[in-house]
């Protein structure tokens, strides 16, 4: 009974009326998620899905596999997907560098986006009907904050994920970079092809930095696939997101152009990226004293204002306990 009284006490605010009217709407779209999976598919969109995997079929080489899509997701791509090709571009480029190479990436970070907005939006208004709608000092606008925060930091979760999985997997590629070159130039130097020499950097570090192996596999399975070395390079770089593997790449493809000596671009360039890496690693350390600063000052300044004040406080309340 408090439930429904709650629920007609909301129903009487500014914002009442306009809150309920979306979440019955949303509930309605839910409620026909289920018609819309179960109907047929129309035969003319059958027909272009088999084209467009004969064509990605075509292009891929018989040795390279690609994962197949979701059909569950194909019906709602044009609900799950940007409608402009550069938005659409974006995110996926954005997917890949993170980590996310499936086809249906972008549908599931779309897809995410929305459950989580709703599933948000869904506790905020049960959170208010059960625990804030007897308050008395409840307002309009903490009404708002309340059910539409929730729904809020729902739906940029998935963003913000995606954003941390980039920097960190970017962070892990600059890290083994210099490795992954020291161990290529070796193994030129000792006889092998660049293809080959992909191949063995990507069994040597996939303990330490799976990322750079994964993408370094990448590029050896493309190749293998009939892929123009070039165009797998870039792609690399592409995907990776990081200037040293961008200009790594414009090292190489420039070196296989005008017919240079591949192993002398690797040991000029692996030696500039030993001394980046001790550059980056001397600038953390000078930065390291300002940010302790701050630390410092609020570990030691109170400690010692205690020390020194707490005598002085001490004998002045005494005295004046003296002069009572």
């Amino acid at each position: 009974m408090n439930v429904l009284n709650s629920i007609l006490d909301f129903a009487t605010t500014d914002f009442g009326p306009i809150i309920i009217a979306g979440v019955l709407g949303m509930l309605l779209i839910l409620a026909t998620l289920p018609f819309m999976l179960s109907q047929r598919k129309d035969p003319l969109d059958k027909l272009k899905q088999s084209a467009r995997a004969e064509k990605n079929l075509a292009n891929s080489g018989p040795s390279l596999r690609r994962s197949r899509s979701n059909e569950k997701l194909e019906k709602f791509s044009g609900f799950l997907e940007p409608q402009t090709e550069e938005e659409y571009s974006d995110i996926r480029l954005k997917l890949m560098q993170a980590g996310y190479r499936t086809k249906d990436a972008v549908r599931f970070f779309h897809f995410a986006q929305f459950a989580l907005g709703m599933l948000g939006l869904a506790l905020g208004v049960a959170y208010y009907l059960l625990a804030l709608a007897d308050s008395p000092d409840i307002t309009t606008q903490k009404t708002l904050i309340y059910i539409l925060g929730p729904g809020g930091a729902g739906y940029f979760l998935p963003r913000y994920w995606i954003t941390k999985r980039q920097q960190e997997r970017q962070e892990e590629i600059i890290s083994g970079f210099p490795d992954a070159l020291d161990m290529m130039l070796v193994c030129v130097e000792a006889g092998q092809s660049l293809d080959q020499s992909i191949i063995r950097v990507a069994q040597e570090i996939r303990s330490s930095f799976p990322s750079l192996a994964d993408e370094f596999e990448i590029v050896s399975y493309e190749i293998k696939a009939g892929k123009d070395k070039s165009s797998v390079l870039s792609d690399m770089a592409e995907r990776c997101g990081v200037n040293d593997v961008s200009s790594f790449v414009t090292v190489l493809i420039q070196s296989a152009t005008f017919g240079t000596s591949i192993a002398e671009a690797l040991r000029v360039y692996a030696g500039e990226m030993r001394d980046k890496r001790v550059m980056r690693a001397e600038e953390k350390a000078n930065k390291l004293p300002t940010q302790m600063t701050l630390a410092t000052m609020m570990l030691t300044v109170p400690p010692l204002l205690i020390i020194l004040v707490a005598p002085s406080v001490v004998g002045i309340s005494k005295m004046g306990e003296m002069n009572f």
